[in-house]
C-alpha cells in the first residue's frame, strides 16, 4: 500500500513537471530568496517605518517636499534617458552591419569586452586623466587650435554620461548583436528578390524581428544607467547636477544613519525604473504587435 502511495505520488508531480531535476534549482532559489527578495521585503517595510516617526509615509513626504531631494529624480533621468538612446541608437546600426558585412566577430566582440570587464570606477579615474583641463583631450585640441580654453568634462553630468556611454556601448553592442544574429537571413533575402530596397528591408522585416531585443536592451541599459554611482561621485558633481538619486540613498546611510530613508530613496528609484520599463514594452506593443517569428532557430 505504501509502495502504491510512493508511486502514485511521483506519478502526480511527474505530470506537472516535478522531477529531481527540480532540485539543482534549491541553491539558486536559496540565494535569490535571502539576497533578493528578503532585502526587498525588508527594504519595503523601513521606508514605511521613519526614525524621526513622522507617520506611515512620512519618509516619502519628506523627500516630496524636499526640493533638493525631489531634484535628485530630475538628475537620474537626465543622465540614464540620454545615455540609453545613445547606446541603444550607436549600437543598432553597428550591430545590423556587423552581422551582415563582417564574418570574423570574435575580435572585434574581444575589444569590446574589456571596457566591461575593466568596470566603472577604473573607467572613471581613467577618463579623469584624460579628460581634466591638463588632460589628452584638452591638450591636443588646444595645441591643433581647435579650442582656445580647456573644455569643462569634469565634475558635471557630461563626465558621467560619456563614462556610462564608454562602459554600456559595448553591452548594448554585444546584446543587439546576438538578436540580429539570429534572424533568418533568408527573409531579408526573399523581400529583396521581390524588389525591396535596403531601408525597406530593415524597416519592414529587420527591424520588427529586433524589436523585442531592442527594448530588452534598452530596458537593460536603462537599469544601469539609472542606479549609476561610481561615475556621478569620481565625474561629476554629487552634490549639484549629478546628485542622483544612487547617491541620494548612499548619503542617507553614510552620513545620516538612516537606512529608513535610503530604503524610501531605493523604493522611489525601483518605483520610476520600473515605470519606464513599462512604458517601453507598451510602446514597444504599440509599434509592433506582429509575430517575431522567423529566427534561425
Amino acid at each position: 500500500m505504501a509502495l502504491e502511495t510512493k508511486h502514485s505520488l511521483k506519478h502526480y508531480f511527474a505530470d506537472r513537471g516535478v522531477d529531481r531535476v527540480l532540485v539543482l534549482i534549491i541553491p539558486a532559489l536559496t540565494m535569490m530568496l535571502v539576497f533578493f527578495v528578503y532585502p526587498s521585503i525588508y527594504g519595503i517595510f523601513l521606508s514605511f517605518h521613519p526614525i524621526n516617526h513622522s507617520g506611515f509615509l512620512g519618509n516619502y513626504k519628506s523627500f516630496f517636499h524636499d526640493t533638493y531631494m525631489r531634484r535628485t529624480i530630475f538628475n537620474t533621468f537626465r543622465i540614464a534617458l540620454p545615455v540609453s538612446i545613445i547606446n541603444i541608437s550607436a549600437a543598432l546600426p553597428v550591430a545590423v552591419y556587423v552581422r551582415k558585412y563582417v564574418k570574423r566577430t570574435r575580435p572585434i566582440n574581444t575589444l569590446l569586452v574589456i571596457p566591461m570587464s575593466l568596470g566603472t570606477v577604473l573607467i572613471a579615474e581613467g577618463l579623469y586623466a584624460y579628460l581634466n583641463p591638463s588632460g589628452w583631450l584638452n591638450q591636443t585640441l588646444m595645441d591643433v587650435g581647435i579650442i582656445s580654453q580647456p573644455l569643462r568634462l569634469l565634475q558635471n553630468f557630461w563626465g558621467v554620461i560619456i563614462s556610462l556611454v564608454i562602459s554600456g556601448f559595448p553591452f548594448a553592442f554585444l546584446l543587439m548583436l546576438s538578436y540580429a544574429s539570429s534572424i533568418n537571413p533568408s527573409l531579408e533575402l526573399a523581400a529583396s528578390t521581390l524588389g525591396a530596397n535596403s531601408r525597406q528591408v530593415f524597416r519592414f522585416i529587420t527591424f520588427p524581428l529586433l524589436a523585442p531585443g531592442l527594448a530588452i536592451t534598452f530596458c537593460l541599459n536603462f537599469v544601469l544607467a539609472f542606479s549609476v554611482f561610481p561615475s556621478a561621485e569620481l565625474l561629476g558633481n554629487p552634490s549639484g547636477d549629478s546628485h542622483v538619486l544612487a547617491i541620494a540613498a548612499a548619503d542617507a546611510v553614510t552620513q545620516k544613519f538612516d537606512y529608513s530613508m535610503a530604503s524610501t530613496i531605493s523604493i522611489i528609484s525601483a518605483f520610476f525604473e520600473l515605470f519606464v520599463i513599462a512604458s517601453v514594452f507598451l510602446l514597444r506593443s504599440k509599434l509592433y504587435s506582429g509575430s517575431t517569428a522567423g529566427t534561425k532557430g
